[in-house]
């Protein structure tokens, strides 16, 4: 049995269709709240409604779990999310859960960058959280990777979102030139599931990122040119554009940025650009070539595959 804690989230949607592809039996862990989790439809997954603060709960979760994948962060809660309790005490927590349970691994995805001496908030919970697992008796294998984008992630869309919403200007951090190495999130979740089939990832760290760097400003770029949506770029000074972000992040609730977000580009977030393939064997796919999932459909095309959604859905109960 494996299970899975942030299974709602983007990537863990993504991981909880290639498991259940491959025949694994599947137990997600959903924190409790008055929504519906958005898990994937029409896939078999046992679901535990328990908080990771909640240590006999997860004790009970763990029941004839032998691998964990722990994907949970409270980073796209924003103002709203606690990193202390969901990634610091959320994942002690787990590690003491897992060893009472005997759990064989513990495979971590964390951030290339975390680090407990970090001064951006993000990076220091996943540093302290890497530690916890390192420290831990459950054999691990931590995957830190750079941004993570795919349909549905919290980066293209959002960024795609926002330049559409503009009326002419968009703006970018003055002077940035830091760099990320974007990864598809299917080479990601293939490299998660190829490291359960090797003994020698076992206690290992691993970074991972895609086959071409990128700045904020040329990613921007690349977003406009794949959506069509072309707008000035006018520089703002970092330390304005996060006062405006936060600013915003709190007075609109479904705001799309949070400062969490904007810390992913403060420092540069690269690895060798052959890891992947020297790690896994696997060639990461080409950024420029992934974004078709940007490009909107007319109306009538989104309201119609809505229905035959929904009849597929009715149809399925």
């Amino acid at each position: 049995m494996i299970l899975i804690t942030g299974a709602t989230g983007f990537i863990g949607r993504t991981l909880v269709r290639q498991l259940s592809t491959n025949g694994f039996p599947l137990r997600a862990l959903i924190r409790p709240s008055p929504r519906t989790p958005r898990l994937p439809k029409g896939v078999p997954v046992e679901v535990a409604v328990v908080s990771l603060a909640d240590k006999r709960g997860l004790r009970a979760a763990l029941r004839d779990v032998d691998t964990i994948f722990h994907l949970a962060s409270a980073e796209n809660q924003g103002s709203r999310g606690s990193l202390l309790t969901t990634d610091i005490q959320g994942t002690e927590n787990l590690v003491e859960a897992a060893t009472d349970a005997g759990v064989d691994r513990i495979v971590y995805l964390s951030h290339i960058g975390a680090a407990r001496a970090s001064g951006y908030p993000a990076f220091k919970a996943k540093g302290i959280a890497e530690e916890f697992i390192r420290n831990g008796k459950v054999p691990y294998t931590i995957l830190r990777s750079s941004l993570v984008y795919g349909p549905e992630d919290h980066f293209t869309n959002n960024l795609s979102r926002l330049i559409r919403s503009s009326i002419g200007v968009f703006p970018i951090p003055a002077g940035g030139r830091t760099v990320v190495q974007p990864v598809w999130v299917e080479d990601l979740i293939t490299c998660m599931l190829w490291s359960l089939e090797r003994d020698d990832t076992l206690n290992q760290v691993y970074e991972l990122g895609g086959s071409e760097f990128f700045t904020l400003q040329q990613i921007i770029e690349t977003i406009m040119e794949t959506t069509h949506h072309n707008r000035y770029l006018v520089p703002l000074s970092p330390i304005t554009l996060r006062a405006f972000t936060v600013f915003l992040e709190g007075v609109l609730p479904n705001f799309p940025i949070s400062s969490f977000w904007l810390d992913y580009f403060a420092v540069n977030r690269t690895c060798a650009i052959d890891s992947m393939p020297r790690y896994f064997g696997l060639m990461p796919a080409r950024f420029t070539y992934r974004l078709d999932y940007l490009i909107r459909k007319p109306w009538y095309t989104r309201a119609w595959n809505r229905v035959t959604e929904t009849i597929t859905s009715i149809r399925t109960r």
